[in-house]
């Protein structure tokens, strides 16, 4: 019995300590292709401060550790439109917040633009749901505070380019991410309130 214990102690050690090993490969994996979409895996495996050996045992070949990393992409995506609460406030305020939780992706955002194959990867099309930004926006136009001549797939559009300005202005000048995003804030808040007339 107390063996039994003890193995099944070591057990969930060893499982926890695979558990975040894989993720630091991952992690370093989105960090390093963020900047260099050719790296090698070797690089990667010294990112994680893994041998290039450990790296093999977790992802044998480059396209399974891609394939992770796309999964890994859409739940994190997913975890921050939770964070968003799209179904609370307006829906002005709501898309705010799905912009402000998106652009704190950090490299995931940067990988996301210069690997766009990493969004045609099936694990985005199940894990990132469009359902609840179309019911978003549909409240805006209702509420008020979105223009109701701008449908939702222009919006979804118009909020990855302000993602994208952002990130980019924020790599090529001095500013910190906080500045950056208030500007990305302001920008799509003037673009998606209602003009009269």
């Amino acid at each position: 019995m107390y063996v039994g214990s003890l193995f099944d102690v070591s057990s969930r050690d060893e499982s926890g300590s695979r558990a975040r090993t894989r993720q630091a490969i991952l992690q370093a994996a989105i960090e390093v292709l963020s900047r260099n979409q050719t790296a090698s895996l070797g690089e990667i495996a010294t990112a994680a401060q893994v041998g290039r050996t450990t790296l093999h045992r977790y992802f044998a070949e480059r396209s399974d550790l891609l394939a992770a990393v796309a999964a890994e992409g859409a739940s994190r995506l997913n975890e921050a439109t939770t964070r968003a609460r799209l179904a609370e406030g307006t829906g002005a305020e709501a898309l705010l917040r799905l912009c402000a939780a998106y652009f704190d992706l950090g490299d995931l955002l940067s990988l996301v633009f210069s690997e766009p194959a990493l969004v045609n990867d099936p694990a985005w099309s199940t894990e990132v749901c469009d359902d609840d930004f179309h019911a978003m926006v549909a409240r805006g136009h209702a509420d008020g505070s979105i223009d109701p001549a701008l449908p939702a797939t222009w919006l979804q559009s118009v909020l990855w380019s302000q993602l994208y300005a952002g990130w980019s202005y924020l790599t090529d000048h001095q500013i910190s991410r906080h500045e950056a995003l208030a500007l990305v804030l302001r920008t799509l808040t003037n673009a998606v309130k209602p003009h009269p007339g």
